[in-house]
């Protein structure tokens, strides 16, 4: 007579890679998210991963899955929060149109860049000058990277196409200081405030490109 066989335990099938990667994605940005939410009352020196991971609802383990440190997860926020503009800023100087109009259109962008994405540029206001070193660098770097690219569409541009590339960067490292100031004044201000600082940075920027028209080429 043949003994039945005992039913042995199933074990829960392992997820699939691409589910582990979206759970591996969705844990880091619960990071991310939970230190900008900490971040909007206070500087990332002052903050802890176990603060960062209690409010992710995730273990401190967890957290160095993802980040070395607390100052690698500020230079990722930091690159989060200029890419977008970057690539707003980029789309309208790749754009036609009169100086004028580039300018307004920039403006626009950033005041709606502001509004969109006002915990990431009050992070940026806030540590721009901050005690981390590593994301004081990367603060720099963006800018600068931002330059670089707005120089490089300069170079279509029929008023400074045939300037040498160092005035060109010049050129385009007046427009970044002005439109990142003025987003980070924003951030702060009141709406009707928010109006007022559009209206300035705009008459700057115009005043800018007035004085680039009459630029000799050095």
């Amino acid at each position: 007579m043949t003994t039945p066989a005992t039913p042995t335990a199933r074990t829960a099938p392992a997820a699939a890679p691409g589910v582990r990667q979206a759970q591996k994605q969705a844990s880091r940005r619960a990071l991310l998210d939970a230190a900008l939410g900490l971040l909007e009352q206070q500087n990332l020196s002052g903050l802890g991963v176990r603060e960062v991971t209690r409010a992710a609802g995730l273990s401190p383990a967890g957290f160095y899955r993802h980040f070395a440190d607390l100052a690698e997860l500020g230079v990722v926020l930091v690159q989060e929060s200029l890419a977008s503009l970057h690539e707003m800023i980029r789309a309208v100087f790749a754009g036609a149109g009169e100086p004028e109009q580039l300018i307004d259109r920039s403006v626009e962008v950033i005041a709606a860049h502001v509004a969109a994405h006002t915990a990431h540029i009050r992070f940026l206001a806030r540590e721009r000058h901050g005690g981390v070193k590593p994301v004081r660098d990367a603060v720099a770097a963006e800018l600068h990277r931002f330059a670089e690219e707005l120089a490089g569409l300069l170079a279509v541009q029929p008023d400074t196409a045939d300037w040498p590339p160092a005035d060109r960067g010049m050129l385009a490292q007046l427009y970044v200081d002005r439109m990142v100031s003025t987003a980070l004044a924003m951030v702060e201000a009141e709406p009707a405030e928010r109006a007022v600082l559009a209206d300035t940075v705009r008459t700057q920027l115009r005043l800018i490109n007035l004085g680039s028209r009459h630029w000799k080429a050095s």
